[in-house]
């Protein structure tokens, strides 16, 4: 459905391969670090109306992404739902806001990503990125996958939370 929408979002593909292996760590896989030395990239802008974290997750589902992470995102939202620092429900903002950041990895069970935006004055909100975000303008965004990895989230006994598990792609 998602790349019927050509209209709607573009996506590349651009395969690339690392001159360094990158090294990543999770505390829920006391095995890691683990290490991937071939990657590719996904670039893909967003148009006005699409929400924000929903279709990053169209995204990996249709390229069936297995470890993938933010490289870059610049646009522009007029509506935020973000969960703040330490609290249990999201908060609500009305726009429209520049995208400042967006960072996180994603994986066929989810994501976890955080995002900044800033208002007309300059003033800045960031927290956990949640469903409820629509872009106004544009979101033009990159992402890797870590080809020789797998990213799942599993529920974490300490926090309680579903935290990334980092495994080697079988």
């Amino acid at each position: 459905m998602l790349l019927r929408r050509a209209s709607q979002l573009i996506v590349f593909l651009a395969l690339a391969s690392c001159a360094k292996p990158a090294e990543v760590a999770s505390a829920s896989t006391p095995t890691g670090p683990f290490t991937s030395s071939r990657s590719h990239y996904v670039a893909l802008r967003l148009v006005p109306g699409q929400d924000l974290k929903q279709a990053l997750l169209d995204v990996v589902k249709a390229e069936g992404l297995e470890a993938a992470a933010v490289v870059s995102c610049v646009g522009s939202l007029s509506s935020v739902t973000l969960r703040f620092a330490d609290q249990k429900e999201p908060t609500a903002l009305v726009g429209p806001f520049e995208i400042v950041s967006l960072g996180g990895t994603l994986g066929p069970d989810g994501a976890h990503l955080h995002l900044s935006v800033s208002d007309a004055h300059g003033q800045t909100f960031g927290g956990h990125l949640v469903d409820g975000s629509s872009v106004y303008t544009t979101a033009e965004i990159v992402l890797i996958e870590l080809d020789d990895l797998r990213f799942r989230r599993l529920e974490d006994p300490v926090t309680t939370w579903k935290e990334l598990a980092i495994e080697p792609r079988p």
